[in-house]
């Protein structure tokens, strides 16, 4: 099904197709590349509205998620009744709060625990897809 990103910020750039293509692979290992699912990226003022209007909190945040199923457990995958059922829902994705965090934030520690994530997560893409990804900070830890 349809899988889309709408990039409503103009505060960091984002790359689109390349953002499409990894979250394709993403949703394949997942096993939900037949649902659609909506990816909204956005800066602080736009998500700092969204969380105060759904969560009562007027800070910005980074994610934000919309499930299109209700009372399904972490883990639960949505047993669709229909085809218009097919809907994981709409995550909205606060760019702007996000990349902020990882300049304030970046010590040698975080830098590693981030290092060893990419890496599983590229160990994983390469196991699915064939590639050989490495992570670009490779050499460096």
């Amino acid at each position: 099904m349809s899988l889309v990103i709408k990039n409503l910020q103009r505060v960091v750039p984002i790359r689109r197709v390349p953002l499409r293509r990894k979250m394709d692979i993403v949703r394949g290992i997942l096993g939900v590349k037949n649902f659609d699912l909506g990816i909204i990226c956005v800066d602080n003022k736009s998500i700092q509205h969204i969380n105060r209007i759904y969560r009562k909190k007027n800070v910005p945040t980074d994610v934000l998620s919309f499930p299109f199923h209700e009372n399904l457990k972490a883990g639960d995958f949505p047993r669709p009744a229909s085809s218009d059922d097919y809907n994981l829902g709409d995550v909205f994705l606060g760019v702007e709060y996000i990349f902020q965090q990882c300049k304030e934030n970046e010590d040698y520690y975080d830098i590693l625990t981030m290092y060893n994530q990419e890496k599983l997560v590229l160990e994983e893409l390469n196991r699915y897809t064939g590639a050989r990804l490495q992570p670009l900070s490779r050499g460096l830890y």
